[in-house]
């Protein structure tokens, strides 16, 4: 049984009906596209299984792998936050099954340049082909950061059952434009690229995903973030995944409800959502600051340290205060 106050929200936001019916009145284009990383997934455990090439000092099926997983989890998040909007449905519909074909592309190219090819793909510049294939693949790659912009703006002029959710969408899915965003940041020359261009020469890369040491180095395991230097795939991977994160935590919510009074209450829930959006959105910025300086994940300093406990106890605080009852009662009443 849910708590007084919240009777229905569970069931309007999800079917408890048969998930293979709830799965066909999904954005279809996008499931299709979940679909098929799917199976690229299942190729690609097989591939590091059993083909032992590598490439820039990574087994060649890692980064398919890995694209899977990843664009697979946020068609599946996207195609499920379409099946609420009621304003704007038809252009909904189109945002997302652009976004489905741009990204759906960019992952074929990803496979045919490193498994195929035997090609590096990002910042590949030695030959035409690679210039080529780099240049469909960043078309494809804008053309997913608008059409999330675009759903974005479509989400600002709905209404949900339950305003915590409402809010964690609108959060999640703003977060992961920026994420995004944040990959733009890749595409600059590196200070030995820079040095080549300044000489009147060509280099074959452009760009880099590593700050303050060469891409190829000294990574985590699985998922190959450098050790010895900054790296902006780790803000690029937790804005984009900011889609899932928040949702969760309004589901959480949702669920703690059941054991706690006071977040009964959509608008308390909301108010939390809020500060862990904000939370999120530091956690980003923090993230970003700390690659572009060249340090590592693994190894922060006394600034980043300071900053990210600062961080935490800043959302620790706002959260205590909502939950203090004199402050809850206070937003119930203003709700009213």
């Amino acid at each position: 049984m849910l708590p007084a106050g919240v009777p229905a929200t569970l069931y309007a936001m999800a079917d408890k009906g048969n998930p293979l019916v709830t799965l066909r009145a999904w954005h279809r284009p996008l499931v299709v596209l979940a679909g098929v990383m799917g199976l690229l997934c299942a190729a690609s455990l097989l591939g590091l299984l059993f083909d032992d090439r590598t490439l820039v000092n990574a087994p060649i099926w890692l980064k398919p792998f890995k694209f899977s997983v990843s664009v697979g989890t946020y068609a599946l998040t996207l195609a499920w936050l379409l099946t609420h909007v009621r304003r704007g449905r038809r252009a909904g519909w189109w945002f997302g099954t652009v976004f489905a074909a741009g990204i759906g592309m960019d992952v074929g190219l990803l496979v045919w340049q490193l498994v195929v090819r035997d090609h590096t793909l990002h910042f590949n510049k030695a030959t035409p082909a690679d210039v080529a294939i780099n240049n469909v693949v960043a078309a494809g790659a804008y053309t997913a950061w608008l059409m999330t912009a675009a759903v974005v703006v479509l989400l600002l002029f709905q209404r949900l059952p339950d305003r915590a959710l409402n809010s964690a969408l609108r959060w999640g899915t703003g977060l992961a434009l920026a994420g995004m965003g944040v990959a733009m940041l890749m595409f600059s020359p590196s200070p030995a690229q820079r040095a080549v261009l300044d000489a009147g020469g060509k280099p074959s890369t452009f760009g880099a995903h590593s700050v303050g040491v060469e891409d190829g180095g000294p990574g985590l395991p699985v998922l190959g973030w450098s050790t010895v230097g900054g790296d902006m795939r780790i803000p690029h991977f937790a804005g984009i995944h900011a889609l899932q994160v928040l949702p969760l935590a309004a589901f959480g919510l949702l669920l703690l409800a059941r054991r706690y009074p006071v977040l009964s209450a959509d608008v308390v829930r909301r108010r939390l959502v809020r500060i862990a959006g904000a939370g999120y959105a530091g956690l980003l910025v923090l993230l970003t600051w700390q690659a572009q300086r060249g340090q590592s994940i693994v190894h922060p300093d006394f600034r980043t340290l300071a900053a990210a406990f600062a961080l935490a106890a800043a959302v620790v605080t706002a959260g205590a205060v909502v939950l203090r009852p004199r402050v809850s009662a206070e937003i119930l009443r203003s709700a009213r």
